[in-house]
């Protein structure tokens, strides 16, 4: 195959945009906070779950208290009705039954109110572990919202750079042969390598360096010759840094 030295270097500038328009659809759809934000939804998953549980134990114990306060409210308004029927009592045996059942009284409502105060203890316990655990959701949320957002904001740049990269690939390859561009683009699908330049002896399509006779068949081949690299197949671009 034949094609202009020109045509062939442009084929160098093509693989380029290609290169850098795959690295902007990987941008545009697989976004560097990706993994982030995948985990960080795992963790607000396990951290919601906990909060259920805390706010459980919460709600149990607002619900004890409640008991208790009701079984002390009760308590304290039967005594403080037997000391209004105590006052008013003339039979030594109903004042003396009285008596005895304000003294029970008074030592369940002592119980009630010790048992209250342990209750409150823990209602305090649980709704501060529940503040702490939705302080936890908050920072999670805050962070996931933040890499959403630059996420969203990275990707959109991806695809304007990507449809421009494109416009500039298609411009720099309406100027290339079409026969000579075909054998690039069948060359890039098949082997991932379309072109190299040849720079001081070695393929910079493969990294590999040519063999003496292979540099000898490349110094006799005419200008518009299409060289491939014997190693990967790309077609071997020459310049001036070649080293020819």
């Amino acid at each position: 195959m034949k094609a202009t030295p020109e045509n062939q270097r442009t084929l160098l500038e093509i693989a380029d945009l290609d290169r850098r328009i795959q690295q902007a659809e990987r941008a545009r759809t697989q976004p560097a906070q990706g993994a982030r934000i995948n985990e960080l939804a795992g963790v607000r998953r396990q951290q919601t779950a906990e909060l259920t549980s805390l706010a459980g134990a919460l709600e149990d114990a607002r619900t004890e208290l409640s008991r208790l306060e009701s079984d002390v409210s009760l308590a304290t308004q039967r005594r403080d009705r037997d000391a209004e029927r105590l006052t008013a009592a003339t039979d030594p045996k109903q004042a003396q039954a009285l008596e005895n059942e304000i003294e029970s009284l008074t030592r369940r409502i002592a119980m009630l109110e010790d048992a209250e105060l342990e209750v409150m203890g823990r209602v305090e316990e649980a709704q501060a572990a529940v503040d702490a655990q939705q302080a936890l959701i908050d920072q999670t949320q805050a962070e996931g919202a933040a890499l959403t957002a630059a996420a969203k904001s990275g990707m959109a740049a991806a695809a304007t750079e990507g449809e421009q990269l494109r416009r500039d690939r298609a411009a720099l390859a309406g100027t290339v042969a079409p026969d000579l561009l075909a054998e690039f683009e069948r060359r890039a699908e098949r082997d991932g390598i379309g072109v190299g330049l040849l720079r001081r002896g070695v393929c910079e399509g493969c990294r590999m360096v040519l063999s003496g006779t292979d540099l000898t068949e490349v110094r006799r081949a005419a200008p518009d010759d299409v060289l491939s690299c014997p190693e990967c197949g790309a077609i071997l671009v020459r310049t001036e840094e070649s080293g020819l």
